[in-house]
Order: structure tokens, then C-alpha cells, then sequence
């Protein structure tokens, strides 16, 4: 196919397009401009493969600051943190690759929160699956008072399924990162599990509830009547990490209880609180709240 031909073509679908005189006279000078190529052979050259995964970028190994005065004591500074420090700059606005990055991990964001956990991995991990109130994930978001109960079909099936009056009864729940939870149960509960039955401590049932809020543990509380309850779940996911993870703690928890009664243990990812060290302190903690009687602010630690 000739240049000739191509211009023709061109011009053919910007019309049936409805552009205007002049974009198709761009069309063609700038096919012309590119008619020596095309005339004297070269053929065009496509890059094959794929793009670096720029979410895999460790950010903390990351510098972009051109002519730095000391770039040591500066990379020395980022292992302490894992803020968006050194990414340069272009003029008075990010380079690309760093807005690029951003953008990248605004949407694994966005999917940690509205995305499902995947119920398959919730089965391999010996769960059962209950439902708060919630109907949906966008009744979940707008409505996080129906997140903190549970359904009447839930409250059956977990008096039906689970051993009454435990000393410690483990609970996971989705929350705001389903990517969180997908991420971290495994290792947690491993560390957990063991961790509580070194302690000598009476485990009940564990389980899952979809659309569940910090506040669901309460009524699981009352409803088994458990010493102390424990709740793994997703956090609200940021720019950082998608992943992370917190356990929320109770000493007889009941419902509407203030929030100063709970102990959490939050930041739990592969680059904050190992999920498997994670498990084994909060066992630690559990044991510690079960001697006591007592968990949140009045707990000593």
C-alpha cells in the first residue's frame, strides 16, 4: 500500500469522523512528512513486550532528585519512612514516572475497597460466611451502621455453628480493603491460632463476615457470650499500602460499648507488622486482656 492510498484512507474515516477541512489537511502533510520513510522502505518499528510494572517499584529505593547535595544522608532518611520522599521534580509539577505511580496506587486503593474477597481463599482458611446487614458493597459505604450488625440469618447460623461461651473468639472481616484481608489472614491466623493454643486459652469458632464494620464484633460478643473477641480486619486503604490490615481486641464486648474499651493492633503488611509476627503478638496481647479482665485504655501494656 502506497502513500497515496494511506492518504486516502485517512481521509475516508476523518470524514465519516466529521472533522473539518483542516485536520484532514494535517492528516495528509503530516503523512506526507513521513512519506520519504515510507517510499525508501523503512518499515515501522513496534516495540513488543510489556511496560515495567511501575507498582512494583520499591519507592523507598527510589531517587529522582537531580544533583543532589547528599544524596546519602537523603536515601538514609527514606529508609525511615515510607512517604514519597526524593521523587524530583519537573519545573513546579511531578515527573512522570512519580504521577504515575500515584495514580497507580489511587487505584489499587480504590480496588481494595470495592472489590470482594475472594470466597474460595475464605474456605481454604477452614471459614464459614455470614453477612452483616449490608446488602451490597455500596450499602456498606454509605450506610457503615448496617456494617455493624449482623443479619438475622447471621446471628442463626453463628449460634448454630460456633462453640458457646469461648474464652476467645476469633472473627475476619472484609472492611475496607479486601485486598488487606486476602493479603494477610493466612499468616495472621497461623501465628494467631498457635499463639492462643500455647497460651492454654479455650478458642471457639472463627468465621468471616462480608460487609462487616469494627462494631460487628460486639454483637458476636453478645451473641456467644465470649471473654474476648478478636476481630482481624481490612483497613482503610491509603497511598502507601492497599494491604494493610488491623486486629481489634474486646474484653466482653457489647454493643455500643465505647471505642476506648478496644485494643487494636493496626498496621499489619508485609512492609509494616509482618503478618506472622502480627499473629504472634496479638496472641500475646489476648492473653494479656484474658489475665487482666480488662482491654483499650484501662489495659496496661
Amino acid at each position: 500500500m502506497d502513500t497515496r492510498e494511506l492518504k486516502s484512507i485517512i481521509e475516508s474515516v476523518l470524514a465519516e469522523m466529521n472533522i473539518d477541512e483542516l485536520a484532514k489537511k494535517t492528516a495528509g502533510d503530516s503523512l506526507s512528512h513521513q512519506g520519504g520513510a515510507v517510499a525508501s522502505g523503512e518499515a515501522t518499528k513496534v516495540e513488543e513486550g510489556t511496560l515495567e510494572d511501575i507498582a512494583a517499584i520499591d519507592l523507598v529505593e527510589q531517587f529522582l532528585v537531580e544533583n543532589p547535595v547528599d544524596k546519602e544522608k537523603y536515601m538514609d532518611l527514606k529508609k525511615h519512612s515510607p512517604c514519597r520522599l526524593g521523587i524530583g521534580k519537573a519545573g513546579a509539577r511531578y515527573k512522570t514516572l512519580p504521577q504515575l505511580e500515584f495514580r497507580a496506587a489511587h487505584s489499587a486503593a480504590q480496588d481494595a475497597v470495592f472489590s470482594n474477597v475472594d470466597e474460595e481463599l475464605i474456605e481454604s482458611l477452614g471459614l464459614f460466611i455470614v453477612q452483616s446487614r449490608c446488602d451490597s458493597k455500596d450499602t456498606y459505604l454509605t450506610r457503615p451502621d448496617l456494617g455493624r450488625r449482623l443479619s438475622d440469618e447471621a446471628v442463626a447460623t453463628i449460634k448454630e455453628k460456633c462453640k458457646q461461651r469461648p474464652q476467645v473468639q476469633v472473627i475476619v472481616a472484609d472492611g475496607l480493603s479486601s485486598a488487606a484481608v486476602e493479603a494477610n489472614t493466612k499468616d495472621v491466623m497461623s501465628g494467631l491460632m498457635q499463639g492462643l493454643k500455647a497460651n492454654g486459652l479455650d478458642v471457639g469458632t472463627p468465621f468471616f463476615i462480608k460487609y462487616g464494620r469494627v462494631g460487628a464484633m460486639d454483637e458476636v460478643s453478645e451473641v456467644l457470650d465470649a471473654d474476648v473477641t478478636c476481630l482481624l480486619v481490612g483497613e482503610r486503604p491509603g497511598l502507601i499500602t492497599a494491604t494493610s490490615m488491623s486486629a481489634y481486641i474486646a474484653y466482653k464486648a457489647t454493643i455500643g460499648m465505647p471505642e476506648a474499651r478496644r485494643t487494636v493492633v493496626s498496621n499489619i503488611h508485609s512492609k509494616g507488622t509482618i503478618p506472622a509476627e502480627a499473629g504472634a503478638h496479638i496472641a500475646e496481647i489476648i492473653k494479656k486482656i484474658a489475665d487482666n479482665k480488662v482491654s483499650g485504655t484501662e489495659l496496661k501494656l
